[in-house]
This record gives structure tokens, C-alpha cells and sequence, in this order.
């Protein structure tokens, strides 16, 4: 399906999915591969043709094992490059997360260390129900960054993430079910069909109503001042929209509507 240790897009019906593609290293996320990650979310929040990013892995054993360890003796040795290094994975996690459209991530396998930081920056997840998260940083001596520890417990909990981090245990995908982190979870044969599903059915809403929630939501759970203007602003405009106009008269005429997002 890959070539290892890149990462593949595909745009199609309004649905943008990129690929970690490292299937010898289980998708483990090279430096190289980070930057492509953040390159490809700058690029797709512009796009007025995506309305819905899914991020997977290669195939459907792992999601992604973490961070390239290869790399490290490299990228991440000495204080100064472990920080550079930490600094590249949680601004592509940011830029992630600061996609105007809706991310899906659709898990199989093992979600593990940044593979899971990555996850945690989608807005869904769907996963297998033989799929998990795990944080071996305690294994390896290696310090976690606080900012990814402050997304794992915004998304699996405070007590979630301490067993996680503490433990270096595998948190199975059910257990993240219950506590709202996955938000739906199937046999594995039904995963890729299933978040497909939910992407179309996201894809065929009102883009701009669906943009101003995102940027409310982001701004109510960092609390970020300015992150809330820019939810104001896209509030507003998702009001006087033509995609409004169109969605009261389809209601009127008891048909779909057709949103263009302007």
C-alpha cells in the first residue's frame, strides 16, 4: 500500500485521509514524517473542497507505534534536540487540532506514545474493538512532555492518564469507549466502512455551522481568549450565510439541503 516511512493523502468526495505509512516500523512517525503531518494540515484547512480529514495508519494492525525511535540518537539527543524534537511533535499535534474541519482518527491496532498524542489531536475516534492506547515512556526513562500529558488528560481524563503514563499498561479501546475518548468502537472488519460512514455524514452538513462549533468548543476547553473571538466571528458568519438561506428553504420544501459553505 506505502512506501515506508512517508505519509500518503488521498482527497476524495470531500473527505481528506492521510495515511502514516512506515508499516516495517509500525508506522512508527519520523522526523521527516512529522513536518509532512504539519505541512499537510496547514494545507487542508485552506482547502474549500475537505470538509471532513481522517488520519490512520498503514493496514490495520497498528495505528501508529509513537515516535520513530530510530531517530532519537539523532533528533533527540542532548537537552537541547530532545526539546526541538518535543517542540516538532506538539506543533504538529497543534496544527491538528487547529484544522477548521472535523478529524476523524480511525484506530486499529496499537495506538502508542505520539501515535496516541496524534489520535488525541483528532476531534473523533473510531476504533477496533481489539485496539488500544499505551504510553511507554516509564520503560524507556525518557521525560513526556507536560503540553502532550495536558491533551491526554483532556481527552482520556486525569485518571486515565495517570494510569497510563504510571503503568505503561495498554488502555484497551473499550475502556476508552466508556470514558468518552473513542466514540465508537466495532469489530475491526466494520472500522474503515464505519468512519467512511461518519465522514459522509459530517461531509453532507453545513460546513460553516460545523466550522463555528469546532471554534467554540476549542476555545471553551483551552480557554483561549482569542481562539473565542475567532469563534464569534465564525458564528456570525455561519448566521447571515447563504448556506442558512438554503437550509431553512430545504426544510421549507421538505428536501435535503445542498450547502456550499458560503
Amino acid at each position: 500500500m506505502s512506501t515506508p516511512g512517508d505519509i500518503i493523502i488521498d482527497i476524495a468526495d470531500g473527505i481528506a485521509t492521510l495515511c502514516l505509512a512506515n508499516p516495517a516500523r509500525r508506522n512508527a512517525i519520523s522526523t521527516a514524517m512529522w513536518k509532512k503531518i504539519g505541512a499537510f494540515a496547514g494545507d487542508v484547512a485552506v482547502r474549500q473542497d475537505v470538509r471532513v480529514v481522517i488520519i490512520r495508519g498503514d493496514g490495520e494492525t497498528m495505528f501508529s507505534a509513537g515516535a520513530d525511535i530510530s531517530d532519537f540518537a539523532t533528533a533527540r539527543s542532548g537537552e537541547g534536540n530532545a526539546r526541538a524534537y518535543d517542540d516538532l511533535v506538539e506543533d504538529t499535534c497543534k496544527a491538528i487540532e487547529a484544522i477548521p474541519q472535523p478529524t476523524i482518527g480511525m484506530i486499529f491496532g496499537g495506538c502508542m506514545g505520539a501515535g496516541s498524542s496524534v489520535a488525541a489531536s483528532c476531534d473523533l475516534r473510531v476504533a477496533a474493538d481489539d485496539a488500544f492506547f499505551a504510553v511507554p515512556a516509564a520503560k524507556l526513562g525518557l521525560g513526556y512532555d507536560p503540553r502532550g500529558i495536558a491533551r491526554f488528560i483532556r481527552v482520556f481524563g486525569a485518571g486515565a492518564t495517570r494510569q497510563v503514563l504510571f503503568t505503561a499498561d495498554r488502555l484497551p479501546a473499550a475502556r476508552a469507549y466508556v470514558l468518552g475518548a473513542v466514540h465508537f468502537i466495532m469489530p475491526k472488519n466494520e472500522v474503515e466502512a464505519g468512519a467512511n460512514e461518519l465522514a459522509q455524514k459530517i461531509a453532507g452538513n453545513a460546513p460553516l455551522t460545523i466550522k463555528a462549533a469546532k471554534a467554540a468548543i476549542r476555545a471553551l476547553s483551552t480557554d483561549n481568549s482569542d481562539l473565542m473571538a475567532e469563534a464569534e466571528q465564525f458564528y456570525a458568519a455561519a448566521d447571515a450565510s447563504a448556506d442558512y438561506a438554503e437550509g431553512r428553504r430545504a426544510f421549507a420544501e421538505k428536501r435535503p439541503p445542498r450547502f456550499t459553505g458560503a
